[in-house]
């Protein structure tokens, strides 16, 4: 049985030991700091404006103290794993594997995510004592003491531990300063202790370049590019003296969307940029031909409004000059299961996911199926393994990105796919820790709209269907 503690506010109980009193008196740590949960949301609020920047600040503190003993905990969990595989036989250079994504599952983070974290704690753990105790004590938040093991990655142990040990952060050096202040202190004093160490890790930066893209609002997206400054300059001046040009010349548009609409123009070739683009945007034939209001989405961005994904389609996209561009639009048909709204599943009997199921599966999945990762999907991997029996279905298929692909195969980890209405993917972590991932609702699922109306014009009804016919349906 579980005696509950209820806190004022109703919502923070907890469940604590039957026979434990307090919290702290439990001899379990998570049931420990599980109670120590439910005493701080059953404390009362301050009623003066004084006591509550008090609470404030004492809440900041504890949650710096928390940080520190998350990163104890982490770094104990992977000399524990470290011991268990050579215990069980595992070689040297493969042990540890899979520790940061257990630690990202427990943080309820991305594996990427978890591999920094890991990293953190280490360095803070075991070669910058001074920084932990600053965290310890609430002298440094977590972004802080990140700032300065990032400052210092570059430098060996011996020098690392020297440079926390001369900026000495839990004696109150950095007390009042900001994020600057912080890096700056820090590239200074390992620049004095391996001067040679920082100059090559600038000249290392370079192999560090990329392009990426997330979401924005509003049906807009940012693309990054991490350049070498030579070259980012150059380009940005190249936009920039273009931008110029055209709006010396009349042109209407401001000089930011002047230089958008000249990086999209000459990356593509085409003035919109998407002709010839396999966008895969996903809707409901609702959506579609009836004008209802259940939006879409886009695979590789998320979710769109109908009224945007029609015009899209009806018109063609936009170009600078406002007028719209005719592009192809090719219509492929996916039947889902009545009720549930999953997709119907397809078998085969190759070894590899033919590319329609590819198609079916990166569709339905969206993203990376592993708890907490949102990477785009790069691996089409069997949940049950081939090896062990697992088929080349829908259901046995989910769509991973390398990282979580790599860490699934490593020993201890499982996967299955439980019974139920929607596609449930259950990892099974080394320590014998469960979670689940389901498949993200598609347009038009009951649990996609819960207010949606009930009575929907019959399917008939396809207004947008005349707009349409220069569509090439396939």
């Amino acid at each position: 049985m579980e005696r509950i503690r209820t806190s004022q506010a109703g919502n923070n109980a907890m469940p604590l030991p039957a026979d434990a009193s307090t919290p702290w008196e439990s001899a379990q740590p998570g049931a420990t700091l599980a109670g120590l949960a439910a005493v701080i949301g059953s404390l009362p609020a301050s009623t003066s404006s004084g006591g509550l920047v008090n609470e404030i600040r004492a809440l900041e503190d504890l949650k710096s103290a928390i940080t520190a003993r998350q990163a104890r905990a982490a770094v104990a969990l992977d000399l524990a794993q470290r011991r268990e595989q050579a215990e069980a036989g595992v070689p040297t250079a493969e042990q540890g594997r899979g520790v940061a994504a257990q630690v990202a599952l427990a943080r309820r983070e991305s594996p990427n995510r978890g591999s920094r974290l890991l990293g953190l704690a280490r360095a803070l753990v075991i070669e910058m004592p001074h920084t932990m105790a600053a965290l310890e004590t609430g002298q440094l938040n977590e972004w802080r003491a990140t700032l300065l093991v990032k400052e210092t990655a570059c430098l060996s142990i011996e020098d690392r531990a020297a440079v926390d040990e001369e900026l000495a952060p839990d004696t109150g050096t950095f007390n009042g300063s900001g994020d600057r202040s912080i890096i700056a202190a820090a590239k200074a004093a390992a620049y004095r202790r391996d001067p040679r160490s920082v100059t090559q890790r600038a000249s290392h930066a370079a192999a560090e370049r990329r392009v990426s893209l997330r979401p924005a609002p509003d049906t807009m997206t940012i693309l990054t590019a991490l350049l070498p400054v030579a070259q980012g300059v150059a380009a940005y001046a190249a936009l920039s003296r273009h931008a110029d040009s055209a709006r010396s010349s009349g042109d209407g548009r401001n000089r930011g969307q002047i230089m958008a609409d000249t990086l999209v123009e000459r990356v593509t070739g085409t003035p919109s940029g998407v002709a010839g683009i396999d966008l895969q945007l996903v809707m409901t034939d609702r959506t579609l031909f009836q004008g209802d209001s259940e939006p879409a989405r886009l695979q590789g961005y998320g979710i769109v409004p109908a009224e945007w994904a029609r015009v899209l389609l009806a018109d063609g996209p936009t170009e600078p000059e406002g007028q719209r561009q005719e592009f192809r639009v090719m219509i492929r048909r996916l039947y889902t299961a009545p009720g549930s709204g999953e997709l119907l599943a397809m078998d085969s009997k190759a070894r590899v996911f033919p590319q329609r199921l590819r198609r079916f599966i990166e569709v339905r999945d969206a993203t990376c199926r592993t708890p907490y990762c949102d990477a785009p999907i790069r691996h089409m991997d069997h949940v049950v393994p081939w090896h062990n029996g697992g088929t080349t279905t829908l259901n046995n298929g989910a769509g991973l990105c390398e990282a979580c692909n790599h860490t699934k195969e490593n020993p201890g980890w499982s996967a299955s796919v439980p019974h139920g209405q929607t596609h449930t993917l259950e990892v099974r972590t080394p320590t014998g820790h469960i979670y689940q991932s389901k498949a993200p609702p598609l347009p038009g699922r009951e649990d996609a709209s819960p207010h949606a109306p009930p009575d929907r014009p019959p399917a008939s009804e396809r207004h947008w269907e005349p707009q349409l016919q220069h569509a090439r349906q396939t």
